[in-house]
């Protein structure tokens, strides 16, 4: 009996395998229709039908058929196409807190999409059933720019944002729904990696309200080992945004080991407040073993407010935690006069104290307020 089980077992197991090959195969097969695509932006034809994608640092050469490595974008007989536009993959509303955005609309409601892929191959993504799939791996639902925005608005949500994967390797639909979003009276935000090539990123920013960077660490052999990208583009990127007048909040997850080390916090808290400013928000979150490191411990709480305390040691003004109970580290506060401006408890606004994004003294606290 057992070894009947144990035969049944393994037919299923290679029944399964077949499926997912085939399912596979066959979603790539199909993904050479270019009429069935959107024809992407920021790319360069080269000699044999080659193409260069210029939409990140990535900077792909794709030969005739071949896919980016963000699993999105294809050359289709020396053209690139966009592989899931109009795709969406997720879809929920949540309160702006969420993504994390503390100085943008406390308390609004944030219709979220995404769509599948990534530019990057974080060996800790929470999300990698969808960043790090192709379309057609993964169920997904046809919406239209005109439908997304619809749907928001029936929503009662005040913002459209792009998150959950990485909304940058479907550039073209995060533009088409942020212009027309913008047309209805809707605020957009983007959450991101940051890894964005300059010419896009400058197109795009005028469509868009506010964009939160996972500054994924400070140091360029980390991006190295467990992204597969590189810290300086993304440092340029941060600085962009804020020279833009964009509304910006910064993110950094703290791994056991890997990038929680007093000394480089400092460096990055000293980077920001030098580059962007003391009044940028910095977000620091706690990990969960997810993907592929699994064998690493969860973030305690005390490193991520020893990183907290490190921070504000050298001079930003509004730095916050996450993914940990710690009142202290959810609030704003009125720099001058210390009192609570926003009083929160996880993603709830408990108190907004709050005039015109005015402390009661008077203080003007930076951010977006209605």
């Amino acid at each position: 009996m057992k070894k009947f089980f144990a035969i049944l077992f393994l037919i299923l197991i290679v029944g399964l395998a077949g499926y997912l090959i085939f399912t596979r195969e066959k979603g790539a097969k199909e993904a050479n229709n270019a009429e069935d695509f959107y024809r992407a932006k920021f790319f360069e034809k080269l000699s044999g039908n080659m193409v260069q994608c210029g939409l990140c640092p990535n900077r792909c050469i794709l030969s005739r058929g071949q896919i980016g490595l963000c699993k999105a974008r294809k050359n289709i007989d020396g053209e690139l196409y966009s592989l899931n536009y109009g795709n969406v993959a997720a879809q929920h509303v949540d309160p702006i807190e969420k993504k994390p955005f503390f100085h943008f609309l406390p308390g609004a409601k944030a219709y979220s999409i995404s769509t599948t892929g990534c530019n990057m191959r974080c060996s800790f993504c929470q999300n990698w059933d969808i960043s790090q799939v192709f379309p057609w791996e993964v169920e997904t639902t046809k919406m239209t720019p005109e439908q997304v925005v619809n749907d928001a608005l029936q929503s009662g949500s005040e913002v459209i944002a792009f998150t959950y994967n990485e909304p940058i390797v479907y550039y073209e639909y995060v533009y088409d729904v942020a212009r027309l979003a913008k047309e209805k009276g809707l605020r957009t935000v983007v959450v991101s990696n940051g890894y964005i090539n300059l010419e896009p990123l400058r197109e795009l920013l005028p469509y868009i309200d506010a964009y939160k960077v996972d500054l994924k660490a400070f140091k360029e052999e980390f991006y190295q080992k467990f992204t597969g990208g590189h810290l300086a583009p993304v440092l340029e990127t941060i600085k962009t945004i804020k020279n833009s007048g964009v509304w910006l909040e910064i993110v950094n997850l703290l791994i056991p080991g890997e990038n929680e080390s007093k000394e480089e916090i400092r460096e990055m808290a000293k980077w920001i407040k030098e580059n962007v400013g003391d009044d940028v928000p910095l977000h620091f979150s706690a990990f969960h073993p997810e993907y592929k490191l699994q064998n690493l411990p969860s973030t305690p709480s005390e490193t991520i407010i020893k990183a907290r305390q490190v921070a504000m040691e050298e001079g930003l003004k509004f730095v916050y935690t996450g993914n940990i109970i710690y009142p202290e580290g959810e609030s704003t506060y009125c720099p001058g006069s210390k009192e609570i401006a926003i009083e929160r408890r996880g993603y709830m606004i408990q108190a907004n104290n709050l005039v015109d994004g005015k402390c009661l003294d008077g203080e003007v606290i930076p951010g977006i307020w209605k």
